[in-house]
């Protein structure tokens, strides 16, 4: 894995906001997403640095397994869990329950903003 920019966290945090309500991802596919693939352990460092900010949805990432390995850095082991039902996401024994269907993938995200960038300004809709 070569350096990361400065703003990779920043960079992370942008992406976290975009999980929709009732998803969920991992930390693998949000490096991947952002051009790091193999820094899933940094997207998990950069998850733990943004405790004192409610913008980011940081309990809707999760392991590869589907498995709330950050519910330690919630304020209590069942603060994630009890975020993730609120949204309708079913927890059991710490994982995500059909968590294939609650899969989010940022690439999906990260596509649609680079094809749009590159889309002539005249046939963007208004």
């Amino acid at each position: 894995m070569s350096k990361l920019p400065p703003d990779f966290y920043e960079r992370v945090y942008a992406l976290v906001r975009c999980i929709p309500l009732g998803r969920v991802t991992n930390y693998g596919a949000l490096a991947r997403a952002l051009g790091a693939d193999g820094a899933a352990r940094t997207v998990g460092y950069a998850l733990n640095a943004c405790h004192s900010d409610s913008s980011i949805p940081a309990h809707r990432v999760v392991n590869r397994n589907g498995l709330l390995t950050g519910k330690f850095h919630f304020g209590g082991l069942s603060a994630m869990q009890q975020q993730l039902e609120a949204e309708g996401i079913r927890v059991e024994n710490d994982a995500v329950v059909d968590f294939d269907r609650h899969f989010w993938d940022p690439s999906e995200q990260t596509t649609r903003a680079k094809s749009s960038e590159n889309e002539p300004l005249m046939s963007k809709r208004l």
